[in-house]
Order: C-alpha cells, then structure tokens, then sequence
C-alpha cells in the first residue's frame, strides 16, 4: 500500500480468491488522486499476475462509487509542477489503469452505487461487470468544465444505441440505474439494499470464469422500468438530432423540434448544449464520432494527446475558466473564449487530435494486450 497519508485512499480486502478494491476518499466523493490511482495499478498489475486471486471487486465508500479524477489535485500539480510532469505522472498512469481494467483476464465486478463520472466510469465500465442499483446516478459532465468525455469515453459511449452517445457526451447528461442498463452501459441492475448480499456470495467464488461469476450477479439483479421522463423514451429524437454532423446542425434540429413539441427535456438539453464550452462541444463530438470505428487502445491513446492539448492551453484556456467559475469561486459563469461555436474553426479542432510539437513529449505507449472486456449489449 502507499505509505504515509495516503495509506488509506484505497483499501483492500482478500477473502478467498476474492480481492475487493474500496475507493476510500469519501468527502472527496472517492475522487481519484494520484496516490490512489498509482495504488488500484499496482493492485491489478499484482493480481493478474497472482494465482490466488481469482476476483476483483471495485467499490466506493460513502455516497459515491467515484466522481472522477481530482481535477483540484491535478490543477494544482499544473500550476506548480507545469503540464509535462501532470501528463506523465498524473495522466499517463491514469490511463494505463483504464487500459489494464479493459484487458485484464481477471473478471471485475464494479458495483456502481452513488455517483460514477469522468474517471470513475474509466475505472469501471471498461471492467467485465458492471452493477448499477437504485440510488446510481451516472454522467460524463466533461463538456460544462471545458474539457471533453475522456477515460476512454469515446470507446464506451460511441458504442450505445444509436446516437445515444453522443447525446450523453455532449448534455452532460444524468442517467439513473435502470437507464444505465437499458442503454448497455451496466450489464446488470441490483436492488442497492441486495448490494451486501450479492458482495458475500462473491467472497465465496473459486473461479476466473465468467459465465460463473455472471450467474451469481443474475441471481440479485432485476430488469428495472424506465421513468416517464427518461431520455431513453426519446430517443427517436436523439438519433433525428445527434446524428447531424456539426453542432451546429444539432442545436438547429432541437430548435426546430422545440418549436413543433412541447417538451422540458427538449428545452433543458438546447440549454445545456448553449451553456457548455463551444470548443469542448466541437472536440467531444469529434471524438465520439472517430471512437465508434477505433479499438480501446486506440481511444485512449488519441484521448490522451487531446487531454495534453487541453492542459498545455494550445488553442482555449476553458478547462481551467470551467474549474475556476464552477470548482472554485463556483459563480456557475465560465466565460469561454472562443465564446461562441462558429470562432472554433476545423483548424482549431483539428490540433486536438494531432501529435503535440515537443521533443520532451511522447505518445502514450500502451502493450498489445487482448481485450477481455464483454462487449456492450443493449437491451433497447
């Protein structure tokens, strides 16, 4: 384990061949710091290697399975170490552990309860199990921050039914449990009051095996309904306008179904798209779009010189206006600059996703491993 403070971010329990990984910052929201991450790499370097451990149980102490990375930690770390030593301390080891969750030959149970965004869906749902519950509230809220769906985002979300992904990617959208696993993003749905029960009966497996580990999971989990409201129950809308090539087009399109329907969500998704970051808008759609055709590692990868290009402020400076008016003084008022769509010319977009002009950079180099992870099924 880390040493000093640290020693209790994440703790570890061996039951059997069952090892359970609990994320343990729990005022933080089990935001990821770098002690924390350097941690869960060691543990799932170890076990993939260890013959008595068969299992991996990832979970979240508090109201939280995990809210992302700590994006506090690692403005900070900008400010006073500079971009370079963040991208290879911070971010690389970040993304290293995605990669690792995605090809691991281990089977991981992540138990989805509470809040899963930004670098808490990239330490789970890359995993081969995905359990969201009753009281899961999940989001990919990149976009309102000046930054874009990133922890391999581009990989899971580009691969939801229709144009689903695009909409959560680029709303920020919430989706709740029983959306998640209509959507694909959960394999299974569990009462959260099931949770401790469906945990015990894990301690007791013998086996890597999958299909083992899946019946035991079926055995708690339920097929939940949809609320009126949910954004699934619109999705003929969503496919008419997330499948438009620019953003502009999309926005046009909700207009032009506002005007015709009477509907909030329609309403409250035209105001959450005018109210994101214009740049993180045009980059997060075009990364969605490139992941749909690319392998995991090839997502991280490309997501990872965007994420350098954000941090070394190439072309914008939103992430850290989107981490100052709503992290810090919190007066929810970014003022992004360029401040309108039609100034983030193809140009500007185009830098994001090319290789970045520093000698003292480098690529993100990921092993060839095979991919273990279960591809996302739909139950739409």
């Amino acid at each position: 384990m880390a040493s000093g403070a640290d020693s209790d971010q994440l703790l570890v329990e061996a039951n059997g061949y069952t090892r359970t990984l609990i994320l343990n910052r729990p005022k933080q929201l089990n935001a990821l710091s770098s002690a924390m991450i350097k941690e869960l790499l060691r543990c799932f370097t170890t076990y993939e290697k260890d013959d008595g451990a068969k299992l991996l149980i990832m979970k979240g102490k508090g109201r939280a399975f995990c809210s992302g990375g700590d994006v506090t930690e690692c403005i900070q770390s900008i400010h006073n170490e500079g971009w370079k030593w963040v991208a290879d301390d911070f971010f690389r080891n970040q993304y290293l552990l995605y990669y690792k969750s995605a090809t691991c030959i281990k089977p991981q149970v992540s138990l989805l309860t509470g809040i899963v965004m930004g670098g808490g869906a990239g330490i789970s749902l890359h995993g081969s199990f995905r359990v969201a519950t009753d009281k899961t509230v999940f989001a990919m809220p990149e976009a309102a921050l000046g930054l874009f769906p990133d922890a391999g985002a581009s990989y899971f979300l580009s691969r939801l039914p229709g144009f689903y992904g695009e909409y959560v990617a680029l709303v920020g959208a919430r989706l709740d449990g029983a959306e998640m696993l209509m959507c694909g993003l959960a394999t299974h749905f569990v009462q959260s009051n099931k949770l401790l029960l469906l945990e015990e009966s894990l301690k007791n497996v013998d086996t890597s095996n999958t299909l083992a580990v899946c019946r035991i999971i079926d055995q708690f989990s339920e097929q939940p309904s949809l609320k009126e409201n949910s954004s699934l129950n619109r999705l003929e809308i969503i496919n008419k306008c997330f499948s438009h090539r620019t953003v502009e087009e999309i926005i046009s399109t909700l207009e032009q179904v506002a005007s015709n329907l009477a509907d909030e969500w329609v309403a409250v998704t035209i105001q959450s798209l005018k109210k994101a970051s214009p740049t993180s808008l045009k980059i997060s759609l075009r990364s969605i779009r490139e992941g749909r055709t690319q392998t995991v590692e090839e997502c991280l990868r490309r997501e990872y010189r965007m994420l350098c290009h954000v941090v070394r402020s190439d072309f914008s400076r939103d992430f850290f206006e989107g981490c100052r008016a709503i992290l810090v003084d919190k007066d929810q008022n970014p003022k992004w600059m360029p401040p309108r769509l039609d100034q983030v010319h193809d140009e500007a977009v185009e830098q994001y996703f090319s290789r970045i002009d520093d000698p003292q950079w480098e690529d993100l180099n990921l092993p060839t491993r095979r991919s273990y992870r279960r591809n996302i099924e739909s139950s739409l």
